[in-house]
């Protein structure tokens, strides 16, 4: 094989382009996990354990639609709009049109779900309802794919940021005037308007317009061939991080949700660091397949699981330690439950990271259909374990099937078929950074 040499210059544009990138990123990520999780933990306090736990419920079963309203599109947009740039106009016109009627779908069937299960609750009925809607303005991210596609995420720092602090405030005020439930649902929906907004005023302020975007059908078409398998994909995915929090609160209370859900906030807060990197990674890995640059390709990817797997284990360690003391610190003594879970949840992160470093391989590959199977696969482990274990263990039972199911979808399920053997390999070797 004959080895593939980047010229210097280029390389050092490609890789300073990334690095600023990325560090907009995590900006962005060190400032919603500072300033969120001090709102957010103001907020459980205030709440309390049952309150909280009603409006967590709320929101995971939202979350089971979610994917609905993004069609599956962003990261195909981006690969997309990196190989055919002068159909811009053509492709973002028809992502926004595609993503708009996907959040009105996502409204309607978190809407009928929610009475069907619980249509004796009308404050739960309210709250989703409200946080559903934030689905209809998510069309507006269509602008976020366009920065990423160029590798200028700044921009949507900026807008969702500014929106951000300014609904963090509002949201402590609403602690200090004792404000009612609802109006915290009000707040996260009025917040994803404002960011909207302000993606929308950068992009003018750029010089370009949403009056030039076009409806394609040949695009749509084209789009929707390869996003139904992530959609299915990103349902299942849904599924299995969010059906543990339904199960929880259909089969114990809204109070073991409200325990749940304060571990789940501290581990998750920790999963900003592939998405931001692999955000930034990713075009140029879709560059190096263009150019069958096999070589450059695999050391890519390779190297991108090995540095995510190392991330994951130095944080996984220390927080099963200090999950206690963390819990009472940030919560008080009446969230003391969620210690336990937060032990045994962080260590999802490790297969968290290991399925998100996998997506451009899959997506490069023309192998999406792969991603609903093996989601599929760890949807279905987390239902059953949830099912065996919450009755038994509440919510530690539910931590350990979120883990394990994680697993299953993330990295196992892709030793099942030939076609991702090699990559399952791949990702099992990762583990040991040294190797």
């Amino acid at each position: 094989m004959t080895k593939f040499k980047l010229p210097a210059a280029s390389f050092s544009e490609e890789f300073q382009r990334i690095f600023a990138n990325t560090g907009w990123l995590f900006a962005d990520r060190i400032l919603r996990m500072g300033v969120g999780l001090f709102v957010f933990t103001l907020v459980a306090r205030y709440l309390g354990v049952e309150q909280f736990g009603m409006y967590s419920f709320a929101t995971a079963f939202v979350g089971l639609f979610s994917t609905l309203a993004t069609m599956g599109l962003p990261s195909l947009v981006v690969k997309s709009l990196t190989h055919e740039p002068e159909r811009q106009n053509e492709i973002l016109g028809t992502t926004f049109c595609l993503q708009l009627l996907g959040g009105i779908g996502s409204l309607v069937l978190s809407l009928l779900a929610v009475l069907l299960f619980r249509n004796h609750d009308p404050l739960t009925v309210s709250l989703v309802a409200i946080l559903a809607s934030a689905g209809i303005f998510h069309a507006f991210d269509t602008i976020d794919i366009w920065y990423q596609s160029q590798v200028k995420s700044k921009y949507t720092v900026i807008a969702k940021n500014t929106a951000f602090i300014i609904f963090a405030v509002v949201k402590l005020t609403l602690i200090h005037f004792q404000a009612p439930l609802l109006a915290f649902a009000g707040a996260t929906i009025a917040e994803v308007l404002a960011g909207a907004m302000g993606l929308v005023i950068s992009y003018q302020v750029l010089g370009y317009s949403l009056w030039r975007w076009r409806w394609d059908f040949s695009v749509a078409r084209e789009l929707l061939q390869q996003s139904w398998p992530l959609i299915l994909s990103g349902f299942t995915i849904m599924i299995y991080m969010k059906t543990d929090q339904v199960m929880l609160g259909e089969m114990i209370g809204d109070d073991a949700v409200g325990l749940y859900s304060a571990a789940t906030r501290i581990s998750e807060v920790w999963y900003f660091i592939p998405t931001a990197i692999v955000s930034s990674v990713a075009p140029s890995i879709y560059q190096a397949k263009r150019e069958g640059n096999e070589l450059a390709y695999y050391q890519k990817i390779s190297k991108l699981l090995k540095f995510l797997n190392t991330v994951a284990i130095m944080i996984a360690i220390p927080m099963t330690f200090l999950s206690g003391s963390l819990i009472d610190l940030l919560f008080g003594p009446e969230f003391s439950g969620s210690s336990a879970i937060l032990s045994i949840h962080i260590w999802a992160a490790l297969f968290v990271f290991m399925g998100v470093a996998s997506s451009p391989w899959f997506i490069a590959e023309d192998l999406t259909s792969f991603s609903f199977y093996r989601t599929l696969l760890g949807a279905i482990a987390n239902m059953l374990l949830n099912f065996l274990l919450i009755p038994r263990y509440a919510g530690e039972g539910a931590a350990v099937a979120t883990v394990i199911s994680y697993g299953v979808g993330s990295v196992f399920a892709n030793g099942l078929s030939v076609k991702t053997r090699d990559f399952f390999f791949l990702q099992v070797k990762s583990i040991f950074p040294m190797s």
